[in-house]
């Protein structure tokens, strides 16, 4: 695991410039550093060493030298595409997975991509006609950060790194501001910084003469076929050991983190690795302190536990630091509970394996048991309830009103997310920026289109895949893992894995009574009955008492008077908002958070 920079056009300084690039990711990559400058474009590299220690330094080059590879993640099957390329004639010279890829892309040019089992970012560099080649994994598990202003093309694993070359200009990106308010993170292509953008999962790119062009490479197709549940229970355990086991090559210890859920209490016990790590909140409420229950399985296990308790004190004082790691704006409460965890468990390992992915692709999220929850309020006709509907949004938000709202919409107009913090409605009456941003389900469209003939629950999975996943939680884990030094790797987000699960049945997925049936009844071959119908938690955080301490109340109210606040929002609004949670009016934390964590953001980047 590692972390790279990139700039093509000749500056002066550009062998320092590139240096500073470099030491802004070091966090990435602290064991080894590694540059190539030339005239047409530098490359920088940090290396956190996992396998080949001695001889998989970067960049890496082919056998003539023509070639330059800088990469970021890990390659699982690149012991199969090395003996492939061995028989055709290659000549390796390390054990590295890195080095895979420079003769693959010899061998199948842009076509490497498909054959590629892995989480991965990386860029080549073709001396030949000073082209550049580079892609993304197919989930996004690995971050790709790009911008070209004046004429210098700028890359790199994050964009913090960007901010010290001199052709950056360091501009607020306002229109985001409105999407991130609606789904808690930013859910384009564009980032928080104007002209800086992400390279979507799943696409490759090439770059020659001031030109760059994106090709999508992969796409996920559910094609659900007839079956058993205890078939596919069969068959979700096999090809998830075997993609533990490949996830698991390292020349390092490798760990694994550990709540009381299904997910990781699964990776844990099908890796066999000797240690595993958790963290709790100091709270007088279980509900926010999965400690015991993790350190409970561990036993059953017969593997070690690690664990720690955070104090309130400890999670506020951290917050600004962790999203200045972010690069972009995060409200997921949970991202700075995996910091901890991450930093925890860096004391002991260099590798850790997590559960992320498991409930986009085998239906984990309980909002996705609402389109077959029916109720007697669903007999009404869809034009009576889409009426109703529309009358409620101008009612007070009670009890039940959201639920009428959301049965006269369907699945396109309702669901964006596993977040949908402020609606157009909300965020335009908050913001005195980005008012005419488009709407939420206007950047989901597209992919509902793509899936226009599926079943409902499929269409929502299919959304998360593309949207959610990528935008919150494998942000949150890449960022809050690398600032830590730690390689995380997530043995459900595997090419293997998706073909097994776009085939499961959807009634084999969701029904009305429980979610991810296929894989709590493969889970339930080895684990603890308890731990493999558990509800999902993952390090759940105490956010919504926090607020309605004075002290705490009192943080968040400052910023909402700040002058950064009264530039972007009604701060009257946001105060409003923030007592009628302290008062218990109505449970707002989490607009309150989103918001917040904006704010502390924007003191990171643009205020220091």
């Amino acid at each position: 695991m590692c972390g790279f920079v990139g700039f093509t056009n000749r500056i002066k300084d550009d062998g320092t410039v590139l240096e500073g690039m470099m030491n802004k990711i070091i966090h990435r990559g602290p064991d080894s550093s590694g540059q190539f400058v030339s005239d047409q474009v530098n490359l920088g590299f940090r290396r956190l060493s996992i396998i080949d220690l001695a001889d998989g330094d970067q960049p890496m080059y082919n056998e003539d030298g023509s070639l330059v590879l800088v990469f970021n993640g890990e390659i699982y099957n690149f012991l199969d595409l090395r003996e492939e390329l061995v028989e055709k004639g290659h000549t390796f010279k390390t054990r590295s997975d890195s080095e895979t890829l420079l003769h693959g892309f010899e061998e199948w040019g842009t076509s490497l991509v498909e054959r590629l089992r892995g989480m991965y970012a990386f860029v080549i560099f073709n001396k030949n006609d000073n082209s550049l080649f580079g892609a993304r994994d197919i989930f996004g598990i690995k971050p790709f950060y790009y911008a070209n202003m004046n004429g210098s093309f700028m890359f790199g694993s994050e964009i913090k790194s960007f901010l010290v070359h001199p052709d950056f200009k360091k501009e607020l990106n306002e229109e985001v501001l409105a999407h991130y308010l609606s789904f808690q993170y930013s859910p384009t292509e564009e980032t928080f910084f104007k002209d800086v953008f992400k390279l979507p999962p799943a696409h490759y790119f090439t770059y020659k003469d001031g030109k760059m062009e994106k090709v999508r490479y992969f796409r996920p197709e559910f094609k659900a076929e007839q079956g058993v549940l205890d078939y596919y229970a069969d068959l979700v355990d096999k090809t998830l050991r075997e993609s533990v086991k490949a996830h698991k090559i390292a020349d390092v210890e490798v760990g694994s983190f550990l709540s009381s859920g299904i997910d990781s209490s699964y990776i844990a016990e099908a890796a066999n690795v000797d240690k595993t790590f958790t963290v709790g909140f100091v709270s007088e409420n279980d509900r926010y302190n999965e400690i015991h229950f993790a350190k409970e399985f561990a036993k059953t296990i017969g593997v070690e536990n690690i664990a720690k308790e955070i104090s309130p004190e400890e999670y506020w004082s951290n917050f600004p630091k962790i999203q200045y790691q972010m690069d972009e704006p995060l409200a997921d409460p949970a991202a700075i509970a995996l910091y901890f965890v991450s930093n925890l468990a860096s004391q002991y390992v260099k590798v850790v394996m997590s559960g992320e992915g498991a409930d986009e692709l085998f239906g984990g999220y309980r909002i996705y048991q609402e389109p077959i929850t029916l109720t007697a309020y669903d007999k009404i006709p869809f034009f009576i309830r889409r009426i109703l509907s529309k009358i409620a949004e101008f009612l007070p938000k009670k009890h039940g009103i959201n639920y009428i709202i959301r049965r006269g919409k369907t699945i396109e107009e309702r669901f964006i997310g596993n977040a949908y913090i402020f609606t157009e409605k909300e965020r335009k009456a908050l913001l005195k920026v980005g008012k005419n941003a488009p709407a939420p389900k206007i950047l989901c469209a597209k992919f509902y289109d793509e899936v226009k003939d599926y079943d409902t629950i499929t269409k929502m999975q299919y959304l998360d895949i593309n949207m959610w996943l990528m935008g919150d939680i494998l942000l949150k884990a890449d960022k809050t893992s690398m600032a830590n030094s730690l390689e995380l790797r997530v043995p459900f987000l595997d090419k293997k894995v998706l073909e097994l699960a776009v085939k499961i049945p959807t009634d084999c997925r969701v029904n009305t009574k429980t979610t991810k049936l296929a894989l709590r009844k493969a889970a339930e071959k080895t684990l603890p009955k308890r731990t493999a119908e558990k509800d999902k938690l993952g390090f759940p955080v105490p956010i919504r008492v926090w607020l309605k301490e004075d002290g705490y109340y009192n943080v968040v109210k400052e910023a909402f008077l700040s002058e950064t606040a009264e530039k972007y929002f009604d701060t009257s609004a946001l105060v409003s908002l923030l007592d009628r949670h302290k008062n218990g009016i109505e449970d707002v934390s989490r607009k309150i958070w989103t918001v917040y964590t904006f704010l502390v953001w924007h003191k990171e980047y643009f205020e220091n």
